[in-house]
């Protein structure tokens, strides 16, 4: 196995009565493309939000690359970027693409507009939209803003190679998405991945089928916030884990509770 980029170990998480993240071990492998799978309500995208450093556990370590993180992302400087894209683009609707792609240059670095513009249009052409820069979110189909919210979270600082992104995080990336539109985000994921100064370790969070299947290599099963199953996505159709058996076939009868 490659190297442990980030570990989570025993995190909880709880919001308010609710215990959504219980003792969880997580590790996310260089290289690797995980996905994280579960019914709905089962800390999936806390995970992510976890690992992201957007929200802090209330138990636990979390380590990346080795070094343990302290409180938020903004309270320090973690030895590997990560970036996220979140489930519903996230794109400000009064910002162009390209503004949009370009936000956390044109906030945060002191390159000219020219050279933002530049390596707006380098990613923009990366996700297969060039030439939209000008355009606003309300022009885009939904397939479109989730490729523009994918060039934003690979945008780097040429200045600054330590705010490149190592790891991708995404939330339901083809949630509400035709099956067409699905496909070609799950083959941009692929081939981000394996691009040049994209990056080439994610973590998924999905109940897509077809996303499990196209995007994963190695699958962790969450569910009343435990990890209850891991292993390759192709041990999917051979386990008889009885949460993974019902899970894939959509039966209303097993384990897993349904919530009327």
């Amino acid at each position: 196995m490659s190297e442990p980029l980030i570990e989570l170990k025993g995190v909880s998480k709880s919001f308010g009565s609710n215990k959504v993240l219980d003792n969880v071990d997580l590790v996310i492998y260089r290289g690797e493309a995980l996905g994280i799978i579960g019914p709905s309500g089962t800390g999936k995208s806390t995970i992510l939000r976890v690992v992201a450093g957007l929200i802090a556990p209330d138990s636990g370590e979390i380590y990346i690359r080795g070094v343990r993180r302290e409180g938020l992302i903004e309270d320090g400087t973690d030895p590997v970027g990560i970036g996220m894209v979140f489930q519903q683009a996230a794109l400000f609707d009064s910002l162009t693409v390209e503004e949009n792609v370009g936000f956390s240059l044109y906030q945060h670095s002191t390159l000219p507009r020219s050279r933002i513009r530049e390596l707006v249009n380098e990613k923009l052409e990366m996700v297969g939209l060039s030439r939209i820069g000008d355009r606003y979110p309300a022009e885009l189909s939904g397939g479109m803003r989730k490729r523009v919210s994918f060039a934003r979270a690979i945008m780097s600082n040429p200045d600054n190679p330590k705010d490149t992104p190592d790891v991708l995080l995404y939330d339901e990336p083809t949630a509400g998405l035709d099956p067409i539109a699905s496909t070609v985000i799950e083959d941009l994921i692929r081939h981000l991945q394996c691009t040049q100064g994209a990056c080439s370790t994610y973590a998924i969070v999905t109940h897509q089928e077809s996303t499990i299947r196209r995007t994963a290599d190695r699958v962790v099963f969450l569910y009343q916030g435990k990890v209850q199953w891991q292993g390759n996505v192709s041990e999917i159709d051979t386990t008889d884990h009885p949460l993974i058996r019902q899970f894939v076939s959509g039966s209303v009868s097993g384990p897993i509770q349904v919530v009327g």
